[in-house]
């Protein structure tokens, strides 16, 4: 399989995205082009005295200060993509790959795209052999989305897609029931999408819902309950703790990202299985379908972007998606040559970020 952008090595050139880290630890990334020159308030650096250098190199501005130069991983890069939605972060990301079991070759639904970040680390996962359905109900998001993964690969990924729609209605018309292994939620009511995703899901696979609320966790745990289709539902969440380390003086961050959303994992079941009853100990309180939605009202609170600066983030990923595929084009075709996809049955770059 031919190199793509997201996974290039050796020096430096045009094209590439190159993270700086000045000497207090602030990171810009830019994109090479011959000739431009990268400004900051510490003194211009030139482009081409990046072009040709190794990876982890070290570089100084006109005006001698010394600034590391490496390819951003992609958490560097999800860290610093332009955003149309909220993002899932690394953190959370690397656990989704690990709770749903996301392995080469799977096919995997992901609902909503949001900004891309998740589809980035799920095509990742699922490599150039599995499929990515993708779906999302704002056209400017997916355009975000779409803009990021082209800057990212290189290229437009083959075996990914985006269904613009509701997932509940256009889940039935892309992908035929019981093919899909792993789906993946991360929108504001996925127990209205229970029935699709149960129908499209193969025995054994499994469901995980990203989830910002507690009363979001709750309502869709028992919902997945309710159908009577898929294992005990699993809520975790994940929080990440450095640690200062510099001789022996060693003790925790000051900082750490705590809570960003929890993670609900269940597998589907074969059909007409019944689960062996639980042995739980009598809850202490009863409860209704009306309380469970009285806890979790209509208006649970999505954030709205501007629409301003959301044709702004989509001119961004657009432009920066333009420049990645124009570089790859000057340097060859780079793009993996892809299984055909079985059919079914019946955005700041630019110059600092």
């Amino acid at each position: 399989m031919s190199e793509s952008r997201g996974e290039r090595s050796g020096p430096f050139r045009a094209g590439d995205r190159v993270q700086l880290t000045g000497p207090k630890g602030r990171m810009h990334t830019i994109t090479l082009e011959p000739g431009k020159l990268f400004h900051s308030h510490k003194g211009p650096i030139a482009h081409d005295d990046l072009i040709g250098l190794p990876d982890g190199s070290v570089v100084a501005n006109q005006v001698g200060i010394e600034y590391l130069a490496l390819r951003p991983l992609l958490s560097d890069f999800v860290m610093s993509m332009p955003r149309g939605a909220a993002i899932v972060y690394p953190k959370d990301a690397a656990q989704i790959l690990a709770q749903a079991d996301i392995f080469p070759g799977a096919t995997v639904v992901e609902a909503g795209v949001g900004s891309g970040a998740l589809s980035l680390w799920l095509l990742r996962g699922i490599g150039p052999s599995g499929r990515l359905l993708s779906f999302e109900r704002r056209e400017e998001f997916a355009e975000v989305a779409r803009g990021n993964v082209a800057t990212f690969h290189g290229y437009d990924p083959e075996n990914w897609s985006i269904t613009l729609g509701d997932l509940a209605v256009a889940l039935p018309e892309v992908a035929a029931a019981a093919s899909v292994d792993r789906v993946v939620l991360d929108m504001l009511a996925p127990w209205e999408c229970i029935d699709v995703v149960s129908d499209a899901l193969k025995p054994g696979g499994v469901l995980l819902c990203y989830i910002a609320t507690a009363t979001q966790l709750s309502r869709v745990a028992e919902a997945i309950r309710a159908t009577g289709e898929y294992t005990e539902p699993q809520s975790t969440e994940t929080m990440v703790r450095g640690w200062h380390v510099q001789g022996l003086a060693v003790r925790p961050d000051h900082r750490m990202i705590a809570h960003t959303g929890f993670l609900l994992t269940a597998r589907r079941l074969a059909p007409d299985t019944v689960l062996p009853e639980l042995k739980r100990r009598p809850s202490k309180t009863e409860f209704s379908d009306e309380d469970v939605e009285a806890w979790t009202p209509g208006a649970l609170g999505e954030r709205a972007v501007s629409a301003k600066a959301l044709r702004k983030r989509v001119r961004a990923a657009d432009a920066a998606a333009e420049r990645s595929r124009a570089a790859d084009g000057a340097h060859g075709d780079l793009t993996p040559e892809l299984p055909e996809a079985p059919a079914a049955d019946t955005d700041p770059a630019g110059e600092a970020l």
